[in-house]
């Protein structure tokens, strides 16, 4: 079986998605008393609870992760996740209730498909199918994910989800989720685009090289639609022990693997956003090992998602522009 995240004990999957509007939902469910933390670099996210894994808060642990389809208005998909989770009795106990702790972020699809976003009961639907597998490609929130905009949507491709894990030799699982839905190009580590922007003999533009075209450099700035239908999300987690500064620490190390695979990466067009959960099953490697490995593994699910992608909405994916 094909490494992934859910080989972190206790992790469970689910997904939910409209296939004629082309946006879901993905739901990482957690066990009891795993500690969460978040990096945020991309300059318009679209979060939900992500100042509630600031160190410094009073929260210590999450009950499930939302990435979500539809720009901000996709974010009520979390009430649905909170609502399944109470349902349950999970939650944090405030005397009277349990309230579940869903933090959420969402990538920008309203320009690819329907102008349709995940509402809570699509939410819900994700986390009545969690399971210990998963698929991948466009499955969940990466139906409505594209990559490679920079010439604008006519020229992107279709990306998707991907995941992947690894163990150490302590013991210790490392995995990672993520949806790509970059502005930039996706590269193989070492080797060369995957998919991206494409040129119109055939080929790849490479999205670095035309930012120093002046020409294009005037397009920029005024609120196309390619320049904010994006965001690249991920979750990386792992069964070491963990204390909230360090599951911060790990969601910033793992953002590594984003800059390795993307390029350009963090811009003022991406939300890019990682979270980390460390579940506390065991002690786990010192955190320069931790963070290291989850940067690779990281980076390896960004490959994958755009791999497993297959052609929708017009435009292709990576297979079909295989040779």
């Amino acid at each position: 079986m094909t490494p992934m995240i859910t080989d972190v004990s206790g992790i469970l999957i689910g997904h939910a998605e409209n296939r004629e509007a082309l946006t879901g939902v993905t739901v990482v469910l957690c066990p009891e008393g795993t500690v969460g933390g978040v990096d945020v670099r991309g300059g318009a996210p679209g979060t939900r609870e992500t100042d509630l894994l600031n160190p410094v808060n009073m929260v210590q642990e999450v009950h499930a992760i939302a990435l979500c389809g539809g720009s901000a208005l996709g974010l009520a998909a979390a009430s649905g996740v909170a609502q399944w989770l109470h349902e349950r009795g999970h939650g944090f106990d405030v005397g009277v209730t349990r309230v579940p702790i869903v933090p959420a972020a969402v990538i920008f699809d309203l320009a690819f498909g329907s102008p349709v976003w995940p509402d809570a009961a699509m939410g819900y639907a994700a986390c009545e199918v969690a399971g210990p597998t998963t698929a991948e490609g466009c499955v969940g929130v990466g139906i409505g994910a594209t990559v490679g905009k920079i010439l604008g949507p006519a020229q992107a491709m279709k990306s998707g989800v991907g995941t992947w894990s690894e163990a150490l030799p302590d013991g210790t699982t490392v995995g990672a989720l993520v949806v790509v839905n970059a502005f930039g190009d996706v590269w193989e580590e070492h080797g060369g685009i995957i998919a991206g922007a494409r040129a119109a003999g055939g080929g790849f533009v490479d999205a670095t090289r035309a930012l120093r075209d002046p020409a294009l450099l005037a397009a920029f700035g005024g609120g196309r639609a390619d320049e904010v239908s994006n965001t690249t999300l991920a979750i990386v987690a792992t069964d070491a022990r963990l204390t909230k500064a360090e599951a911060t620490k790990l969601a910033q190390m793992a953002q590594d693997g984003l800059a390795r695979t993307i390029q350009p990466i963090h811009t003022p067009f991406d939300g890019d956003t990682v979270f980390a959960l460390a579940t506390g099953v065991r002690q786990g490697p010192p955190m320069v090992v931790l963070g290291s490995i989850a940067a690779d593994v990281l980076a390896r699910a960004v490959e994958r998602a755009v791999r497993a992608a297959v052609g929708m909405g017009g435009l292709p994916g990576a297979g079909d522009l295989a040779g």
